[in-house]
């Protein structure tokens, strides 16, 4: 996760500023912002800028300091420099030693995401950036007013998308190195991410595995083997079905995956349902168990209710519902949206990793749980649904 740096004496240091000739770039949000409560219990504003270089140079500029100031604020809410920025990109750089920024080439794009945790209170009505590069040959240019709106609407409230026993969050909110927030996706001339908020519920027995028994090896386990698989889906809310599918087989667990030759809920998702549970907002489910969709679109149903079972249908590695809200139907020239879940228990956190060998106590342990209200599970976190 993006982590917060402190700036003692910013406003100070902000006069102080060696003069910088103006960066010949593009910075730009992908999403304006939405404010969300996390399981932690703290505000986010999770979102992405892509910075695009028209240095006239031959050798690239670098970006080596980012700060982001709250509405006309004078002191950052963040700063990030050297190492700090490089570790804002959703895939670590293969260069060798310490990092001192991000190389941007001329006619390149490098796009930066942002896991903020502002004061408590009211969130920020908008966010200015202040981006520094050094040039090739030690000068240094700065854009100093690159803005984005932060969207006022809270977000939307749902119930359980499961039940029965425990449930881990992967590659979850939080996590902009998981495929699901790093995944950007250029359809039809238009840069989304779908899957902003996206989160694959892997089932856990009561001992925190998601195999409960052991095996020689994951690749030799077959689907009825996870803990998860088989179990009921719900509707998180009342709605109406827009589509949904039955009939693309159950996979192996670990078996390689197809590339798929277009990205569409068709080629991604197997079996699948999509609800619409408000204005310009869908749940997709996805990797449904093959014959278990039990509803058509069309189809008014309530939230509760049974739509279908956990499987491995579609691009999926292992049996895991895959659960994501966004603001259209179609998985192409979607924009993920934040979501709240009214009431779960949170037992703690931990990786998947930890969960596939029955023989190695598996964290966060045996704790009962601790009840949240109203705030969105994150990246690794363990819960039972209420």
């Amino acid at each position: 996760m993006a982590a917060l740096i402190g700036a003692p004496l910013a406003a100070a240091a902000k006069d102080m500023r060696p003069p910088a000739h103006q960066a010949q770039v593009e910075a730009r949000v992908i999403e304006a912002p939405q404010p969300v409560e996390g399981s932690d219990g703290i505000g986010h504003l999770a979102y992405e800028l892509q910075v695009t270089s028209f240095f006239s140079g031959e050798a690239p500029l670098k970006l080596t300091r980012v700060a982001v100031f709250a509405d006309e604020g004078t002191a950052p809410l963040a700063v990030f420099e050297g190492a700090q920025v490089e570790a804002l990109l959703s895939q670590p750089s293969k260069a060798d030693g310490p990092s001192d920024g991000v190389p941007i080439a001329s006619g390149r794009s490098r796009t930066l995401y942002f896991w903020l945790s502002p004061p408590s209170g009211a969130a920020p009505k908008s966010l200015r950036h202040e981006l520094e590069f050094a040039t090739p040959d030690g000068g240094l240019e700065r854009a100093s007013d690159v803005r984005a709106p932060v969207t006022a609407i809270p977000p939307i409230r749902i119930g359980p998308p499961l039940r029965d026993g425990r449930w881990m969050a992967v590659e979850g909110p939080g996590d902009h190195r998981s495929h699901h927030w790093g995944g950007l996706t250029a359809i039809d001339g238009a840069l989304t991410i779908p899957q902003r908020f996206a989160i694959d519920w892997f089932g856990l027995d009561e001992a925190n595995h998601s195999l409960p028994k052991q095996h020689d090896s994951l690749a030799a386990t077959v689907d009825g083997d996870w803990a998860g698989f088989g179990r009921e889906v719900l509707a998180v809310a009342d709605g109406v079905v827009v589509d949904a599918r039955d009939g693309a087989p159950d996979g192996k667990p670990l078996a390689p995956q197809p590339e798929p030759d277009d990205l569409t809920a068709r080629t991604l998702y197997g079996d699948f349902v999509v609800l619409q549970i408000g204005p310009n907002l869908f749940a997709h489910y996805a990797h449904l168990r093959a014959g278990s969709v039990a509803v058509r679109p069309g189809e008014r149903i309530r939230r509760g209710a049974v739509i279908g079972r956990v499987g491995q249908t579609g691009a999926a590695g292992a049996p895991h519902l895959h659960f994501h809200v966004s603001d259209k139907p179609t998985f192409e020239r979607s924009e993920g949206a934040p979501f709240v879940i009214d009431a779960f228990l949170l037992h703690g956190r931990g990786t998947i990793e930890q969960t596939f060998d029955p023989s190695k106590p598996a964290p966060p342990g045996a704790a009962p749980g601790r009840p949240r209200a109203n705030e969105m599970p994150l990246n690794g976190d363990v819960v039972t649904f209420r």
